[in-house]
């Protein structure tokens, strides 16, 4: 296929691509088999026909699913910026007025905190992150369920700079927005949507680079400054889609990234990704919180620190003892950002976890016995198997924090992308409908079914069984494709019967 650059009037233009895109096995052909001939031969299997129908496949993705994809940029586009917003709206509560020489000891802002505020029990203390910043002292409260009371003290003159209800360390503004790209404020039902997204979004960026590095291929003219650049030259709907894959093709690590993400901690995909940790011993080391000639080993509480308090306990543990946790931990060789959380009861030790998420992460812990200051058992981030080091940090890049502000631009460059890329191929459905009198339609026919049908036989035996799995292992994604072609099977049913 050439690229013509003569004028040509728009409508025109639409109808001339769309003729060519009917012999163009690129584009698909027009919705519907034609009627069977005794003079035409059934068209026989050919690998061709995988290209078909993964046209057939990226346009109905690209369809039905956009608008989840386009909740999710848009949702979190806005929530790559909730650092900044949090300065914006709580600076009273996490900054301080002016830097002191000299920390007040946790004991002290722990009074200060619970003179202020003496409502439920003391669940944990997470230290500044850096110099200008406050005190997190955390309240498990009954009545917020499972929200706690974050009181933010000066460590500089113990001052109570005021309170927030919080949610896994999140403010409110930020728990939010980290909801509404969740799950649309929706509950559980509404995380169906993201899954959706993540479970549909690789496949339609892997389907569009096949695609469109294959057209490349098959045309001449094209060079790697045609794949990787929009055509300029190109007028209509041709223009329109070199655009939307070129950008595509720009975003396609990064949206694969986010797919992958956020798959490990979907609902459903989520919990499949849990069994493949458990196979593979992948989770994370547990930490012994039992003290030393304990009658009964004690439950690891670490991975829980910070939220839902300390098991059952019903009063404060001594503030005291959070000083001479932090200097063991201290002493220890865990820096940064740390939190103190009390022990569940007499039998078990303090823990103190680093939760340092910028890059280079800090994830180390250790249990601490107070009555003699000494470390009884450690677990180092160097010890974390690979697959749960990866799941990590592939968390906390997707929540763009894992690289601080460089990681918040990306994201927001992809999101940006993505939104476009949607915008186009919509824009791109709708140049591609017939525009002449005797045939106007609304918007541009989809691309052929049945091309499964002409698939070679090995390509079948192959590909069914590997859909399966791949139908189990993110069962949203098997779910609405198998709603897809039952859908798809009774409208060629019925269109079918119109036409006999």
């Amino acid at each position: 296929m050439s690229h013509r650059t003569e004028e040509i009037p728009q409508n025109e233009e639409e109808q001339n691509e769309q003729e060519r895109e009917a012999q163009d096995p690129a584009a698909g052909r027009p919705d519907g088999p034609a009627k069977p001939s005794s003079e035409q031969p059934r068209p026989a299997r050919s690998w061709a026909e995988v290209r078909h129908l993964l046209v057939r496949l990226h346009f109905y993705a690209g369809v039905l699913v956009a608008p989840f994809l386009l909740v999710a940029a848009l949702t979190g586009l806005a929530y790559t910026l909730t650092p900044q917003l949090d300065r914006l709206v709580y600076g009273d509560q996490l900054r301080v007025e002016r830097v002191g020489d000299e920390v007040r000891p946790l004991a002290e802002q722990i009074a200060a905190a619970r003179a202020a505020y003496p409502e439920g029990t003391l669940a944990s203390v997470i230290t500044p992150p850096g110099p200008e910043d406050t005190t997190r002292v955390v309240l498990a409260v009954p009545e917020l369920g499972e929200n706690q009371r974050t009181v933010f003290v000066d460590p500089y003159t113990a001052e109570v700079r005021g309170e927030l209800t919080t949610w896994f360390g999140s403010t409110p503004l930020t728990t939010w927005l980290d909801d509404l790209h969740r799950n649309l404020h929706l509950g559980e039902t509404g995380r169906l949507y993201s899954e959706v997204a993540a479970s549909w979004l690789w496949v339609a960026v892997a389907g569009g680079l096949v695609l469109w590095l294959g057209r490349a291929r098959g045309l001449r003219a094209r060079s790697a400054r045609g794949v990787l650049l929009p055509d300029h030259k190109a007028k209509g709907v041709r223009r329109t889609r070199s655009w939307h894959a070129a950008t595509g093709v720009w975003l396609a690590l990064g949206l694969l990234f986010l797919s992958a993400t956020g798959l490990t901690w979907s609902n459903y995909g989520g919990e499949r990704f849990g069994r493949l940790l458990d196979a593979a011993n992948g989770n994370a080391p547990a930490l012994n919180t039992a003290l030393p000639g304990a009658d009964a080993p004690a439950e690891d509480h670490s991975e829980h620190a910070g939220h839902g308090g300390f098991g059952g306990a019903t009063a404060d543990a001594d503030p005291a003892d959070f000083d001479t946790a932090l200097a063991a931990a201290r002493g220890a060789g865990l820096g940064g950002i740390v939190e103190v959380t009390p022990p569940a009861d007499a039998a078990s030790a303090w823990v103190v976890a680093q939760t340092d998420n910028t890059w280079p992460v800090h994830y180390d812990r250790v249990a601490v016995d107070t009555t003699s200051g000494e470390i009884t058992s450690r677990t180092r981030w160097a010890d974390h198997p690979a697959l749960n080091k990866l799941s990590k940090l592939g968390v906390q890049g997707h929540m763009g924090v894992l690289f601080g502000v460089a990681n918040q631009i990306v994201l927001a460059l992809i999101a940006l992308g993505l939104t476009a890329v949607i915008v186009w191929g919509y824009r791109m459905w709708w140049q591609r409908r017939p525009t002449r009198g005797d045939r106007p339609a609304p918007v541009g026919r989809a691309p052929e079914r049945g091309a499964w049908r002409r698939i070679p036989l090995p390509a079948l035996v192959l590909g069914i069984p590997a859909v399966a799995a791949l139908g189990w292992a993110l069962p949203v994604l098997g779910v609405t494709l198998a709603g897809f072609l039952v859908v798809d099977a009774v409208v060629g049913a019925v269109r079918r019967r119109r036409t006999a």
